[in-house]
């Protein structure tokens, strides 16, 4: 669709003006955290309440963590990333572009099928189920399915599933999961796959189904120090203070699972 097209370039455009406008973080005043966008409400809270503690400012970038993972390859000044799954992680690690002492997992998510508005039926998600009747002349709204997270977990629960050669030139791709639930949420697009927390998140849509745990790889969100970090001290701070118990409330208040 050729408006994603256009929305894919303004927002790698937007992300690295974000990135070059930072700058490095300043000793002990600041770090810089790239974060998936399913992280944002949580995340947001976390941030805050780890300044008014330590002191240390966060700026926080959100976008699909492929973009993320990319802009950190190519030298974006970020101290910390957390990626919505362990793929984009190993992309890094493999380029020696995270520290591999700090990297940790930190949550687990859900997958859901959501529709939009409120009071939307609720749809049996088994073998073999088909979707495509009920998007009518409509699209099911995913991140982008090659390299977004939640992209990849869809198009690997929708195949499990045995639906997804029928319901793959019906995608409308967004450039990550919030993008993808905005477009239900506006009406745009009658279904979508996101995560349980973003739909939580966004009072515009009701959860029709919650796709089988076992129609895709775990939904793990690791976090790591970024080799080349301007304050590496601080970020390793930030990083364990999300798996603190000060920090699991904040998580678990958006439906996240902590991991122990």
């Amino acid at each position: 669709m050729h408006f994603l097209s256009s929305v894919r370039r303004v927002v790698a455009v937007a992300l690295c003006a974000l990135a070059l406008s930072v700058g490095p973080a300043s000793a002990g005043a600041a770090i810089v955290v790239f974060a998936a966008a399913s992280l944002k409400n949580a995340l947001d809270d976390a941030a805050t309440a780890f300044t008014a503690e330590t002191g240390t400012d966060v700026t926080l970038a959100y976008a699909g963590s492929s973009a993320l993972a990319r802009q950190i390859e190519a030298g974006a000044p970020a101290d910390v990333f957390i990626s919505a799954n362990v793929a984009w992680m190993d992309w890094l690690a493999a380029r020696e572009r995270i520290d591999p002492a700090t990297r940790r997992d930190l949550l687990r998510n859900r997958l859901v099928l959501i529709a939009a508005g409120r009071g939307a039926p609720h749809i049996a998600l088994e073998p073999g189920a088909t979707l495509g009747a009920r998007l009518g002349d409509g699209r099911i709204a995913m991140a982008l399915v090659d390299a977004v997270p939640a992209g990849i977990y869809g198009k690997a629960a929708l195949t499990a599933l045995g639906a997804w050669d029928a319901l793959a030139p019906r995608v409308a791709q967004a450039d990550n999961v919030r993008a993808a639930l905005a477009l239900v949420a506006r009406g745009e697009a009658p279904y979508g796959i996101v995560y349980a927390t973003d739909a939580s998140a966004e009072d515009g849509v009701t959860v029709v189904a919650t796709f089988p745990e076992t129609s895709h790889p775990p939904i793990v969100y690791p976090a790591a120090v970024v080799a080349e970090a301007a304050d590496a001290t601080a970020a390793a701070a930030f990083v364990a203070y999300l798996g603190s118990d000060a920090a699991r409330p904040l998580f678990e208040r958006q439906g996240f699972t902590v991991i122990e």
